[in-house]
């Protein structure tokens, strides 16, 4: 936490920025690194562009599909930037969301590869907790692995 409403989490993935843009604009690609395995992803909506939705269902066995992002795309630089929050959805609209959550995700090139940085803010220094307690570490970070492994094959 570099403050008391923001969860940071990184990770040097061997792969062009390019590469990454590519997993999180292909909703196929998405869907396979988005959520923790063995729960399942589908993504519903992937507007890349601001004010576009950003709805992703989840998945545990064979129960029901249930809420995981209903959100709206705030900024979105191919290969460089994107940023999306779940206080509104498609269109600008707003929303009371479980989790109130601006999510900002950076790719930059470093080292042959690409950074790929999260920076969470939440809405209170509680909202943050929460977030880290329910595991926002291993959570993001076991999503970030899947993503590095699906692009270092």
């Amino acid at each position: 936490m570099t403050n008391d409403t923001e969860l940071t989490i990184s990770r040097l993935i061997k792969a062009p920025p390019s590469a990454v843009w590519d997993a999180w604009s292909d909703p196929a690609k998405l869907a396979s690194w988005w959520i923790p395995a063995p729960i399942l992803c589908r993504v519903d909506t992937l507007d890349l562009r601001p004010g576009g939705g950003f709805v992703t269902r989840m998945r545990e066995g064979d129960g029901d599909w249930q809420p995981h992002v209903d959100g709206c795309f705030l900024e979105v630089l191919p290969e460089q930037r994107l940023v999306f929050t779940t206080v509104m959805t498609e269109g600008w609209q707003p929303a009371e969301p479980w989790l109130a959550i601006t999510a900002i995700l950076t790719f930059a090139a470093q080292d042959g590869g690409t950074l790929y940085s999260a920076r969470v803010l939440h809405k209170s220094p509680e909202d943050s907790r929460k977030h880290e307690e329910m595991g926002f570490q291993d959570g993001w970070g076991t999503t970030l692995g899947q993503l590095a492994e699906m692009l270092e094959k």
